[in-house]
């Protein structure tokens, strides 16, 4: 390269020196050796241009990689559903560096203060046996389900969370694991699996947290067929359809030890779901959710003491309205949820020595609640739920459980809210409990959005 240099240098500066007088030898070496230097210092310069190209190239190459590997992470994450896990800051994709462990922490203090005019010790459903976690709250101050939580990408093909509670029972702390899951993000064709304990994803509340419900406590179907929120340790396969419409399908086996399974039957896979949920949005103000699912377990000496097979349909829609679409500012949401039961096996009285009594037929129920949002400080909520017992078998009943809740909410930020709630339970034809309760929760540390 350099011998072409001079050569053109040389063919440009010889008309000029041919066209000048004669000089001394010496000048002309002069002139080369100026030209030498010209070339010199243009061969380390484009040496120098050289090595900072291929340094751009490696950096770009580089965020090229991270981006494509938080792409992946994001596209499994369906729509109107809880946004991708997020990538803490200090823990790159790949993995690696010094803080690629740091998980994004999030802590969940939730108390409250109920007064009851029924002792809730004493609390009796007509055709529904209360089960640990379906009956009402304690009296007095009590510090509810709180929970921690420690989520973060593993890499570029997993995500990992794992969520604590602490809770108090009958005087007695208890602290557990709610969830422990690894979800891959990285499936082709819209396709999601999820492997370890975790909360199923049929109807619409079970799937999420209860610190995010409207209300300070589950609507009725859900204490009575699902114990307040079904979760157990299994498998989940979700498949998002390509569309501009949100169709979420998918189906889940558990190992079925929890209510309304119980015993862990057909070798620790006694529980089998099926869901399908699909929105949209109507306009910029208007948007809706509907799903429909199924919940098949086989149970012996379940909590309830039924054993045998049963059937959980549901069948959940949701509807919110906000101006220009800022729910965050004001609107409405309408929530719905329908039940329906089918049992066919033997009831197991608490006594060992009793005859098993046949348990075959259908019980049902249902609510639907209304949250007027006023703006991001206040909300104002109603709720009806009812059940409605079985005609025939062990708990046989004509009365049909039902109850009235009033919820007001202040947020004093995304992280913080205090809740007023009164409801009138009645649970049978001769108790009427009037509730009375005021609770407050608070958000630490890093936490995701919330779900539709």
């Amino acid at each position: 390269m350099r011998a072409t240099v001079l050569a053109v240098c040389a063919a440009l500066a010889s008309p000029a020196l041919s066209a000048a007088p004669a000089h001394p030898a010496a000048s002309v070496q002069q002139q080369l050796e100026a030209l030498a230097a010209r070339v010199a210092a243009l061969e380390a310069n484009d040496q120098r241009l050289r090595k900072q190209a291929d340094a751009a190239n490696a950096a770009a190459k580089a965020a090229q990689d991270e981006l494509a590997a938080l792409k992946a992470s994001a596209a499994a994450a369906p729509l109107a559903q809880e946004s991708a896990p997020p990538v803490a800051a200090s823990a790159p994709a790949s993995g690696s560096g010094a803080n690629a462990f740091n998980p994004a922490i999030s802590v969940i203090l939730n108390g409250s203060y109920s007064s009851h005019s029924r002792n809730p010790d004493d609390y009796v459903r007509a055709g529904f046996p209360v089960v640990d976690g379906g009956g009402p709250s304690p009296r007095g101050f009590s510090l509810g389900e709180s929970e921690i939580s420690l989520a973060a990408n593993i890499d570029e093909k997993f995500y990992g969370q794992l969520t604590l509670t602490a809770e108090n029972e009958h005087g007695e702390d208890h602290v557990g694991v709610e969830e422990a899951f690894v979800d891959t993000t990285a499936l082709p064709e819209g396709f999601n699996l999820r492997l370890g304990r975790f909360f199923s994803n049929i109807g619409y509340l079970n799937s999420h947290h209860a610190h995010t419900d409207n209300f300070f406590d589950r609507p009725l179907p859900y204490q009575a067929f699902l114990g307040s929120q079904y979760g157990d340790d299994g498998a989940q396969l979700r498949w998002l359809a390509p569309t501009d419409l949100y169709l979420e399908v998918g189906g889940e086996i558990f190992r079925g030890e929890n209510y309304p399974s119980g015993g862990a039957e057909h070798s620790g896979a006694g529980v089998k779901t099926v869901f399908a949920h699909a929105g949209g949005d109507v306009g910029t103000e208007n948007s809706w959710l509907a799903g429909v699912s199924m919940l098949k377990s086989s149970a012996r000496d379940a909590e309830d003491g039924f054993s045998g097979d049963s059937t959980l349909y549901i069948a959940d829609a949701t509807w919110k309205w906000a101006p220009q679409g800022n729910f965050k500012d004001g609107g409405v949401t309408v929530r719905g949820e329908y039940f329906s039961d089918h049992r066919d096996g033997v009831w197991n009285a608490p006594v060992d020595d009793d005859t098993p009594l046949a348990w075959r037929g259908a019980r049902r129920g249902a609510y639907i609640e209304g949250v007027y949002r006023f703006n991001r400080t206040w909300d104002l909520g109603y709720r009806v739920d009812k059940l409605w017992a079985d005609r025939h078998g062990p708990f046989a009943s004509e009365f049909d459980p039902y109850r009235n809740t009033l919820e007001l909410s202040w947020h004093n930020s995304e992280f913080s809210l205090l809740r007023l709630q009164f409801s009138r339970d009645e649970p049978n034809a001769d108790t009427t409990d009037n509730a009375l309760t005021l609770q407050y929760q608070v958000s630490l540390g890093a936490h995701g959005a919330h779900k539709f």
